[in-house]
């Protein structure tokens, strides 16, 4: 079975007012977590969209809630000093009573980095200084007051690489996730590795929750998948000027597409490799009818 939450881009438009209603629409409907992005400014070259910023939006989302996870997927340790990104999470914890996942990555969009004078290393100095970045946080953790509410604070680690990242989430993190709609026979794979780098780490397997990030474009009957696809063209931009028909085709090649019980169906193999959470890529952010149909035709489905 898998729990699910709602995955926001926060640089793709959100604002304070849509964050409020959002943290609310996440408790009220009764979905388990909510998640948002952390960036400066549009990954899709919008960048006149509104970007509230990321852990004033958390700390705000710990107020706004009382029961939900929630965290950042992911804040790139190129971002902050990884001892000033450990006591925001801390104050942030306190604040939600121990509710939050700290997502943490090794950066990766180096437009955003030019832009806000922010170095941008090789690959292989991000990874060293995300390997580097997770041991500050936890001796941040150990040497500082007060501390989180349960000592320390679960790691989501996110991405699919074999020879680094995956052996680092199977000694560090509570939490691995992947991006997109993965292969199926490749994220096989990857839960495969994961397993056998567990081993290697001395841990369980089954101690590391299991996530993905994907988009969904969903409705009760194809008239409503069609007006949502006709929503999505002003927010992505790749699919402007198509007809909602080919929206609709050409998200099926990387998001979850259909009914609730046809976009169940499509995350069913993922549970049964052991997916335990679905982060539900939401890009229409004033859409809540779309948030009700995922809680309630979706969910169930998913978590019996």
């Amino acid at each position: 079975m898998a729990v699910l939450g709602i995955m926001i881009e926060g640089q793709e438009g959100l604002n304070w007012e849509r964050w409020r209603n959002l943290c609310r629409q996440a408790e009220d409907l009764g979905f388990e977590s909510l998640w948002r992005s952390d960036h400066f400014f549009s990954v899709m070259g919008e960048h006149q969209r509104d970007c509230i910023e990321t852990w004033v939006s958390l700390a705000l989302c710990a107020e706004w809630t009382k029961r939900i996870t929630f965290g950042p997927n992911v804040s790139p340790m190129t971002f902050r000093p990884p001892a000033l990104l450990a006591r925001m999470a801390t104050s942030v914890d306190i604040l939600s009573g121990g509710r939050l996942v700290l997502g943490v990555g090794a950066g990766w969009y180096e437009a955003e980095h030019k832009a806000f004078h922010l170095p941008f290393p090789t690959l292989k100095d991000r990874m060293d200084g995300l390997e580097a970045g997770i041991a500050i946080i936890r001796e941040t953790w150990e040497k500082s007051n007060p501390k989180p509410v349960r000592g320390s604070i679960p790691l989501l680690i996110g991405g699919g690489g074999e020879k680094r990242t995956l052996p680092l989430a199977a000694r560090e993190a509570a939490e691995w996730g992947l991006g997109g709609k993965p292969d199926l026979e490749d994220y096989r794979r990857k839960v495969e590795v994961l397993a056998r780098q567990c081993e290697l780490a001395g841990r369980d397997p089954k101690s590391i929750r299991r996530s993905f990030q994907t988009a969904y474009l969903i409705g009760r009957d194809s008239k409503e998948i069609l007006q949502r696809a006709a929503a999505m063209r002003e927010m992505i931009p790749r699919y402007r000027g198509l007809e909602p028909e080919a929206v609709v085709e050409a998200a099926r090649q990387t998001w979850l597409v259909g009914t609730p019980s046809e976009i169940a169906e499509q995350l069913r193999p993922y549970v049964e490799l052991g997916l335990d959470r679905w982060h539900a890529q939401h890009f229409l952010l004033d859409d809540d009818e779309g948030l009700a149909l995922l809680m309630e035709g979706v969910a169930p489905l998913i978590s019996a």
